[in-house]
């Protein structure tokens, strides 16, 4: 039962209702976990060899690693590039935690790079200023589901023979210039989080790569390293995708068109009601799958009070970049204009495949009245 805003008769619309979505895939979902539970292989069995094809071939790619988490699939996708201690890895600031705790994990160090004020992901033109001599991968991030602009970024990357690492973790069905991510032979990340476009029912992650000798010494990395059960090649992780989380991304990759064409659908909406605000900007090279529909107002703070009074969920991504958090304090001090303007600005509206057309305009029209 959906609860009602404090003193006032109306539903309240929340950020997210994954019941909801649950509640559309229950017959398919109980099905596969039954039988996951009858086959009895809970570990690197079916469900993940053919989630593993099945998403590949979603992506137009040629491989994919199942694993662990998101995080995970960050650090073992840097960790196969040669990424280690000393190492450094140019990224951006305006990002969740887990993209600087992957580096971290991989004994690197984050040299950030401001964003464009537009996308919300790295300013390429800002890139190049950022790479060193102890640069050994660039790391973009196509934050809340658009993609960067992976045409300068892969350029600079050839021209210093480094490797692209792409943060997918909001990007499932996202496109640069027509193809799905990674784009141009570079290594795919992504985050399966409940949350997500294409979400599993607890933690999961992949990593897509075109190189059939990388793909291998990944599957290696997520499993201890190990070449077989008993001989181990060097050290890894234990990071296996489990049968379960394979099962229900398999569901939920049959829908995941469908559902990023509704978000697409009430972003536009969004886009025709609201006013007074900075509405997101689809770049035409990019096709955006609106994982988060993220406005700019320089009253942030007061509308999103306002839209809680009015029973409507809203949240922040990101208010506090990776330069600005204690875990970062050791390195040297520098200021990314443009996201700590943004970190002081942005508020994510609900976008969900669920949300009816009257609740979007009744999100609207609140943010609309905030005084």
């Amino acid at each position: 039962m959906r609860r009602k805003a404090k003193g006032t008769g109306v539903k309240m619309i929340p950020f997210l209702d994954l019941k909801a979505q649950f509640l559309g895939l229950k017959p398919e979902i109980e099905r596969e976990v039954s039988r996951v539970f009858s086959n009895g292989r809970f570990i690197l069995g079916e469900n993940v060899g053919l989630f593993e094809k099945e998403f590949a071939a979603y992506c137009g790619g040629k491989h994919c690693v199942g694993v662990g988490n998101g995080t995970d699939a960050l650090y073992l996708s840097l960790a196969s590039c040669g990424v280690a201690s000393g190492s450094e890895v140019a990224t951006v600031s305006h990002t969740a935690v887990a993209t600087g705790t992957a580096i971290y994990g991989a004994g690197a160090t984050p040299v950030f790079v401001d964003i464009d004020p537009l996308t919300f992901t790295m300013d390429a033109k800002k890139l190049e200023r950022a790479i060193t001599p102890k640069t050994k991968a660039i790391l973009p991030v196509h934050l809340y589901g658009h993609p960067c602009d992976l045409s300068q970024i892969y350029e600079i990357a050839e021209r210093h023979s480094l490797p692209v690492v792409e943060d997918c973790a909001q990007a499932h069905g996202s496109e640069f210039r027509g193809k799905k991510l990674p784009w141009r032979g570079g290594i795919g990340s992504y985050r399966f989080y409940p949350t997500k476009n294409l979400g599993a029912y607890g933690d999961a992650g992949a990593i897509l790569t075109g190189d059939e000798k990388l793909a291998g010494k990944l599957r290696m990395l997520r499993d201890y390293g190990r070449r077989d059960r008993h001989r181990q090649g060097f050290h890894g992780l234990n990071s296996r995708l489990d049968e379960l989380q394979a099962a229900f991304l398999r569901v939920k990759l049959r829908h995941l068109d469908e559902w990023n064409g509704m978000r697409r659908q009430h972003a536009n909406l969004y886009g025709e009601l609201l006013q007074g605000v900075a509405t997101p900007k689809e770049m035409k090279w990019a096709k955006h799958n609106y994982h988060l529909y993220v406005i700019r107002s320089k009253k942030r703070d007061r509308l999103q009070a306002f839209l809680a009074k009015k029973g409507i969920g809203a949240e922040i991504h990101y208010p506090v970049p990776l330069h600005l958090q204690d875990s970062w304090k050791f390195l040297p001090k520098k200021r990314l204009p443009e996201t700590e303007k943004a970190c002081n600005e942005v508020l994510s509206l609900p976008i969900y495949p669920e949300l009816s057309q009257s609740q979007i305009e009744r999100v609207a029209q609140a943010v609309n009245g905030c005084p």
